[in-house]
């Protein structure tokens, strides 16, 4: 049907399932190279969170109102970020930031493998509708005499034929059972769907807390280089 050009739940869904697994791959990739970060680093010679956060406040090497209004907001994501998770030394976000990196990957096994069956009981239940749309159409076929059957599989032919895909794909997941479960399979995906919604607003916050420790990282190695000279063979050397 999607080949054809008419839009299907399974299509809706599958659609926002690769862009939910392309944003989880990018976020994997970005808390790994902040982790890659941070390990590298002699955390004894770090510069503090209050210099970090003393740097951004002082929204050095700004060149506009904008950059300036987008900075205090920075400030105050990042800021909020340290004390929600009582972050005061350089060993603190280490350890958070390794925290984040192996929930981050826990989550995204769990997604994944719930958006999985999620997507398999919809190729189920979509079969049943078209199988339900078009049993009468099939019964009505069956009854005819075979003199008249011709006339009226030209007349059904795509209808026909949606049906016997659909009966012959429900038949390999019965599992020798003799009744189609739909209202089974509907609970089933009604639960992992509920299921799957906290787990789904767990990683934008992690998203959000990534992106202030991207913030942070961006201002240790700007103060590692430019803002405080004594730590720049620190950071030449984690580099």
């Amino acid at each position: 049907m999607e080949k054809r050009g008419i839009r299907t739940n399974r299509g809706d869904y599958n659609r926002e399932a690769a862009v939910s697994n392309k944003e989880i791959a990018q976020l994997k990739a970005r808390i790994r190279k902040a982790k890659n970060w941070i390990c590298a680093q002699p955390i004894c010679s770090a510069p503090t969170m209050a210099e970090m956060m003393k740097g951004l406040n002082n929204g050095q090497n700004l060149i506009s109102n904008w950059q300036k209004i987008s900075n205090l907001k920075q400030s105050a994501q990042v800021l909020m970020f340290l004390q929600n998770n009582d972050i005061k030394s350089m060993e603190q976000l280490a350890d958070k930031i390794i925290e984040t990196h192996k929930r981050i990957y826990e989550l995204s096994n769990t997604i994944k493998a719930k958006e999985r069956r999620i997507s398999k009981l919809n190729d189920h239940l979509e079969n049943v509708d078209i199988y339900n749309r078009f049993i009468t159409i099939h019964k009505k076929y069956q009854s005819l005499d075979i003199k008249k059957r011709d006339a009226y599989k030209q007349k059904y032919t795509d209808e026909l034929a949606q049906f016997d895909l659909a009966h012959a794909y429900i038949k390999t997941h019965l599992h020798g059972r003799t009744n189609i479960p739909k209202e089974a399979w509907s609970d089933e995906r009604k639960t992992l769907l509920s299921e799957r919604l906290p787990l789904v607003e767990e990683y934008y916050s992690l998203k959000e807390d990534v992106k202030s420790i991207e913030t942070l990282r961006r201002r240790a190695e700007g103060m590692m280089t430019e803002i405080l000279p004594e730590y720049k063979s620190f950071y030449e050397f984690g580099r």
